[in-house]
């Protein structure tokens, strides 16, 4: 039987590094109800993100950061213009894009083995193939000895690591990550985003990696987007030249404290447009 590309020993051998991500002039339009006016979340949004790179988006509540991420996994379409994955438009979901929300998002009647493999079992994916596969990347996120665990078994770290570990196993093109790590304590989270660094180094996906935090986008990113208050617009585009896998010392380096300050600052005149259009937010 010949494996699916997701499968094969050499993936990467098969394609250029796949994942490329295009927003060709995309706009995102919520219809009101009960005869309230409707939400412009994205206005003409345009960006290229290459293969394998790591894009960290910031940005005030309601920038539209979920909706372009909504765009790309296929949950939604857009109201004008196109989402283009390795050229070809984005209809609907694909297991070539994998997720990892803020919060375990795990099945609590299954164990960690269990969730991990779910996806590839629903597509008659062989046993010995979705096993192999399953315990190879529990070992890397650190949870070999833990496959017959469930999540309220685990710490909010530990499921995390499960959420990773069902997002890597089918080798996704695309990992779109929801501030996966920002419900975890901060020694937690400093792991979490040196385990995402570590993987990332191993798999190469694409990474879309929504957060609200200043240092964590520039720790895991290669480039760091700040996206204008509602509609949303990028209105800053920083590259991280720092080569990963970075360590905690990154922290202290001159460009780190550098982009820290441009980047704070950016976000906090939108935090603050944002605040003066509509003073609900926070």
């Amino acid at each position: 039987m010949t494996l699916p590309l997701s499968f094969q020993e050499n993936p990467r051998a098969s394609a250029v590094h796949a994942g490329r991500i295009v927003f060709d002039g995309v706009s995102k339009r919520y219809e009101g109800k009960a005869g309230q006016p409707g939400t412009l979340a994205l206005d003409d949004l345009r960006l290229s993100i290459a293969p394998s790179e790591i894009v960290a988006v910031l940005g005030p509540t309601g920038c539209g950061k979920s909706s372009a991420l909504n765009l790309i996994a296929g949950f939604e379409e857009p109201t004008q213009g196109r989402v283009l994955l390795d050229g070809q438009e984005v209809h609907g979901t694909n297991p070539d894009r994998a997720i990892v929300f803020q919060h375990g998002a795990l099945f609590p009647w299954l164990s960690v083995f269990d969730n991990t493999v779910l996806g590839l079992k629903s597509r008659g994916i062989d046993k010995q193939t979705y096993t192999r596969r399953a315990r190879e990347l529990l070992a890397e996120v650190g949870l070999a000895g833990f496959e017959n665990h469930y999540p309220y078994q685990l710490s909010g770290g530990m499921q995390q690591r499960v959420q990773i570990a069902r997002a890597l196993v089918s080798q996704p093109r695309i990992l779109l990550m929801d501030e996966p790590f920002g419900a975890l304590d901060y020694q937690t989270r400093i792991q979490m985003q040196e385990l995402l660094l570590q993987l990332w180094q191993e798999h190469r996906p694409t990474v879309f990696f929504i957060t609200h935090d200043v240092t964590e986008a520039i720790f895991v990113a290669d480039r760091v987007l700040v996206m204008s208050s509602r509609p949303g617009r990028v209105t800053l585009e920083v590259p991280v030249h720092t080569p990963k896998p970075r360590s905690q010392e990154f922290l202290s380096s001159p460009e780190f404290i550098a982009l820290q300050s441009r980047l704070l600052q950016a976000v906090q005149n939108e935090v603050r447009t944002a605040r003066a259009a509509s003073p609900i937010l926070t």
